[in-house]
């Protein structure tokens, strides 16, 4: 696995592309991950795509709630939505910090 030294585009391959596919640089622009590295970024790729996944349901559930704050049917309904989308919010922002943490620990 190679990585662009300038946009951080990585590519799968024996050698470096030509060019980056991302920002354009020459190959020489390029270095070999280690194999520990390259062994993170294959790791992390489920467990990226599963956050991921984590967040759109999230936003789902936050827009429910939503709708049901708009309904407005009584106190007590109207309660567990805001406390729904209270919880929403707090569920995507874990997902999303940890992304960031896989990203500045080099996988991504």
């Amino acid at each position: 696995m190679w990585k662009c030294s300038v946009c951080g585009y990585l590519h799968e391959g024996k050698e470096a592309p030509e060019k980056c596919p991302k920002c354009g640089v020459p190959k020489e622009k390029f270095s070999a991950l280690s194999e520990e590295d390259a062994k993170k970024v294959y790791d992390s790729d489920r467990t990226n795509e599963i956050h991921m996944e984590i967040i759109e349901l999230a936003m789902k559930i936050k827009d429910l709630a939503k709708e049901g704050i708009d309904i407005n049917l009584d106190p007590p309904c109207v309660a567990l939505f805001k406390q729904a989308q209270d919880e929403a919010w707090v569920i995507k922002q874990r997902s999303k910090a940890e992304i960031a943490g896989h990203v500045g620990k080099g996988k991504w």
